[in-house]
């Protein structure tokens, strides 16, 4: 046993302390895939079955890679360890007991896209609006009822459910679950949530000659990143490990800091819990940090105390102090993305790191298009992580779609990419003689239509008019607001906006987020120079040579990792850059009501910046375009609860909150009382920019009330120097075309 030798001794404890319930909490860093691998391995030494062991992971890459360690001690018998996923394992088990559950042993698992089929059809048979309906939004009602055993049955009498579907204009949702359901039994047929459900149901209801045998095979049950379970997945957990005489052999490993899968159903409540579930437990902490410096490790301490509901634990490293962390102030999202790119550029230069050592993290997928474009004009390999690259996404590339046969009518992928989307009920029938003429005639599939060749008619013909209205846009319209017309009258931001899922709303942001890349070519500097030409061909143009240069990095190991928050999970790097690190987008806006769901986002924020091992940079912007708006932003809450110790400069990072009700303060001296901050927006309406001179009282949506100090610049570039009243007398620079000042009249 000489693995036990390469052990701390908190470590060793865990790894050998095997009969009875053990609770291992992980911190980042802290060898926690070791200790799991290695107490499977001691098990199997000290003369446990391996066909007894039962380890549940969340990947089966990690169930394979946890495997191999295990062999690699014991040999072959490795092999014979239940280890996988728990959709894997409990599929394993149900094919066999599928009876009991009323399936057939060889039934079929649904994806995602049967799932969305079979709920369309069952839309349409029940003669519902499908945007009401949207499929997306009515699979993650029955995956969330699911999750938390809620059959079709109790969801119709649960009135809290139903009255929240009211209030959605969704009330048939039970009903829609309830067909699903049986449909699904009917064509013998389990979706991914069913799975889990199915496998409850069978130990649940088969208590002696099912859940006792698992129970009695199943002697000792691991399970990793328990923080990720759901209530169903315990539930499970539970009915195999608690029962009379039962020696309670599960051993659960992972860390409550890094809990932030709640939108998939995990819930923290499992392992904040997990001591009064099972009394008698022996828990280990796993505090020793082997993979950041000390400025990183300290700076997550002082992040993740703000939490309300956590175990305590302090990490602590033997790395040395390292490198401060690095503070990125930006006046905009392009600024941020520049300064990113440069200081990668100084880290490989100066510190010699290669592109596989550098991550880029942000908290949604939108943000990746400012960082992809200022690495492509670096020459920087990159890839994108856990998503496609920004214009390879479907909204994108659909919205450019309409873009490139506007200005291009013999576009044919274009044309092709199109002319069903959103679907308007043109097939795939008629498009397929459309081009078989095209190639036939040696035309564009676009001069079918216009020519007589193919009768454009019906719906042929409106999709042939709105497409010739945006032509005759952009004769007078500039490139975003042909690009907002599109969005609009194509349909497809209305099509986004009906999809609430986690995934939907993804969408809706990259689709907002290349408008926005839209706006700023045309308002800013990325105009071509010598033209001026803010044209929509002109932006096409400029897009193209992006997007040629966005080769596959496949075959290139060395690039740069881009990725959100989320994904990174349990990944590492040299340098890591936590971008757009501003109120409203990290913490998200959609976590501000919640106390829970804002200690979530800090969670996420922890997660982030234990990924890196020796660099660690945070960057903010002081303004940004989000849904066609340019917004200006306060810093995260989340610097502000990291010591200056840490950092290397003293950038401005202290958080300017808003009041959670707008407050009257006492202004100065003859003059009058005014709100510091939250203008009603009723009551808000910006004066023109050429009204704007030095002396004048003002009021900013975010800022509150000011006096304009001084203006410097000239015509679209002139620059507001403002001294707002927020307390701690605060100055800002903000350019006059984008500032909407309301004028204050004495």
């Amino acid at each position: 046993m000489t693995y036990l030798t390469s052990l701390n001794d908190v470590q060793r404890q865990a790894v050998t302390d095997t009969d009875g319930p053990v609770m291992v909490i992980a911190g980042p860093g802290s060898g926690k895939t070791r200790v799991l691998t290695y107490r499977i391995a001691y098990l199997i030494e000290q003369g446990a079955a391996p066909q007894q062991i039962l380890a549940l992971t969340f990947t089966n890459k990690a169930a394979r890679e946890m495997k191999e360690r295990i062999q690699a001690v014991v040999g072959s018998k490795g092999q014979r360890v239940w280890a996988g996923t728990f959709h894997s394992i409990f599929a394993r088990i149900l094919r066999v007991e599928a009876a009991k559950v009323d399936f057939p042993p060889a039934f079929t698992i649904y994806d995602r896209d049967d799932s969305k089929s079979l709920v369309g059809d069952i839309v349409k048979e029940m003669r519902l609006d499908p945007k009401q309906y949207n499929a997306n939004g009515v699979l993650a009602r029955i995956s969330s009822a699911k999750s938390n055993l809620i059959t079709p049955e109790l969801y119709a009498k649960n009135d809290d459910l139903v009255q929240y579907d009211r209030m959605n204009k969704r009330p048939q949702i039970y009903d829609i679950y309830a067909r699903y359901y049986q449909r699904c039994m009917q064509a013998g047929a389990m979706d991914f949530d069913d799975l889990l459900l199915q496998m409850f149901r069978l130990l649940q209801e088969n208590r002696e000659n099912v859940r006792e045998k698992y129970q009695r095979i199943f002697k000792y049950v691991l399970v990793d990143e328990f923080q990720d379970t759901n209530y169903l997945q315990y539930a499970i957990i539970k009915l195999l490990t608690s029962y009379p005489g039962s020696e309670h052999n599960i051993c659960i490993v992972g860390d409550d800091a890094q809990s932030i899968y709640s939108f998939r159903g995990a819930t923290i409540e499992n392992i904040l819990k997990f001591e009064q579930d099972f009394p008698n437990v022996s828990v280990y902490k796993l505090e020793q940090n082997y993979r950041s410096t000390e400025h990183i490790v300290k700076a997550a301490n002082m992040v993740i105390q703000n939490n309300n509901k956590q175990i305590q634990k302090e990490i602590w490293t033997e790395l040395g102090d390292g490198h401060k962390i690095k503070m990125i102030k930006a006046v905009s999202d392009v600024e941020e993305g520049r300064l990113v790119a440069s200081t990668i550029i100084e880290y490989k230069n100066r510190i010699h790191l290669e592109n596989k050592d550098i991550a880029i993290l942000y908290r949604t997928n939108a943000q990746s298009r400012v960082f992809e474009e200022h690495l492509r004009k670096q020459n920087l390999a990159y890839k994108i992580f856990g998503g496609l690259s920004f214009y390879q996404r479907k909204e994108v590339k659909d919205i450019l779609g309409y873009l490139r046969l506007t200005v291009n009518e013999r576009d044919d992928e274009a044309f092709k990419r199109i002319i069903n989307t959103p679907k308007r009920g043109i097939g795939k029938t008629t498009t397929d003689k459309i081009a078989e003429i095209a190639v036939a005639q040696g035309v564009s599939m676009w001069a079918v239509l216009t020519s007589g060749l193919y009768p454009a008619t019906g719906k042929l013909g409106s999709f042939v008019n709105m497409i010739e209205k945006f032509k005759a846009a952009t004769t007078t319209l500039n490139a975003y607001d042909v690009a907002m017309m599109v969005a609009m009258d194509s349909g497809i931001f209305e099509q986004l906006r009906q999809d609430h899922s986690i995934e939907g709303i993804g969408r809706l942001e990259n689709a907002s987020a290349l408008l926005d890349g839209i706006k700023e070519f045309v308002e800013n500097d990325n105009a071509d120079e010598a033209t001026n030409d803010r044209s929509l061909a002109a932006y096409l143009s400029d897009i193209a040579l992006l997007t040629d240069m966005d080769t596959s990095t496949e075959d290139e190991p060395n690039f740069i990792s881009l990725m959100t928050t989320h994904t990174a999970k349990g990944l590492e790097w040299k340098a890591v850059f936590v971008v757009g690190m501003e109120e409203n987008l990290f913490p998200s806006y959609m976590s501000m009501s919640s106390p829970d769901q804002l200690d979530e986002e800090r969670r996420l924020f922890y997660v982030s910046i234990t990924r890196a091992k020796m660099f660690l940079a945070l960057s903010y912007a002081t303004s940004r375009y989000q849904f066609g708006q340019f917004r200006y932003n306060d810093p995260s809450r989340f610097l502000d609860e990291i010591d200056e110790v840490h950092f290397e400069s003293t950038v401005e990072r202290r958080s300017k909150l808003p009041f959670k009700e707008p407050k009257l303060l006492a202004d100065r001296p003859g003059r009058k009382q005014t709100y510091v901050s939250r203008v009603n927006p009723a009551d808000f309406k910006p004066s023109p920019s050429e009204e704007l001179a030095e002396g004048m009282q003002v009021i900013h949506m975010q800022f509150g009330s000011g006096k304009i100090m001084n203006i410097d610049g000239a015509r679209d570039n002139k620059v507001a120097t403002i001294h707002f009243d927020q307390g701690d007398e605060s100055e800002r620079r903000i350019m006059l075309r984008f500032a909407k000042l309301q004028i204050v009249e004495d």
